[in-house]
């Protein structure tokens, strides 16, 4: 099966999911940047955040399918469980958001960014199964060093929250250390990776040309037909 149709769907789905983020967000009472901000200055922030999450997503995504011939049952299932995670985005968003992000909203939004990256490698994973030990995009990821990094951010952040994040206003470091968290592997990911774009600007590597049979060989056959000499011998 062709990636063309899997593709689309993903696209539309993360679309999808901009439109409602950016609809969440509340229209300011008054007429200047003050009533903005009362009214939806940290909404814009923690928008921002998850849309460049949801757009590291997309970009990652095209590359990836960039290096994708055709879609097995399980590449399409994984897909989806991605979709699901990152779906899931606009609630925990607008639930820390109205909360003055809280503890527990913050922790939940960080266990789903993590099962959101975790889905992300169960896709990467079908598909390098699929193409067989000669993948193209096992050789572009290589270590993969910030896919595996990446939770252990989220993890940090979760853990940060949890152990000093109760309490309402600014005075929370773990509130703070795990937006840190969060931020920092956004940061990471929109530092543009050349992997997989290298893999796809390679040129192809040239087939072997096949080897001249025998009877090619100069002096090595005679046409049946061919006139003999007597007293000469001719090559057999």
């Amino acid at each position: 099966m062709p990636t063309s149709r899997l593709e689309a769907f993903s696209d539309g789905v993360l679309a999808i999911i901009i439109t409602i983020m950016v609809l969440e967000l509340r229209e300011p009472r008054g007429s200047d940047l003050a009533a903005l901000w009362d009214a939806a200055g940290t909404g814009i922030l923690s928008y921002l955040l998850s849309f460049t999450y949801v757009g590291i997503y997309w970009t990652n995504h095209h590359h990836m399918f960039q290096l994708t011939d055709r879609v097995t049952g399980g590449v399409l299932w994984a897909n989806l469980g991605l979709l699901f995670c990152i779906s899931l985005f606009p609630f925990t968003t607008q639930w820390t958001d109205e909360t003055g992000y809280a503890r527990t909203p913050v922790v939940v939004y960080g266990l789903n960014l993590l099962a959101a990256a975790i889905a992300y490698f169960i896709l990467q994973t079908a598909i390098i199964r699929s193409q067989g030990s000669r993948s193209r995009l096992r050789l572009a990821i290589g270590r993969d060093l910030k896919g595996k990094l990446s939770p252990v951010g989220y993890i940090a952040g979760c853990v940060a929250a949890l152990l000093s994040g109760a309490g309402h206003g600014p005075d929370r470091p773990g509130i703070w250390i795990a937006i840190g968290c969060y931020v920092a592997v956004a940061c990471v990911w929109v530092i543009p990776d050349r992997r997989i774009e290298t893999i796809i600007a390679a040129p192809a590597p040239a087939p072997a040309a096949p080897a001249a049979p025998l009877s090619d060989a100069p002096g090595t056959d005679v046409p049946p037909d061919a006139p003999t000499t007597p007293g000469i011998d001719t090559p057999t």
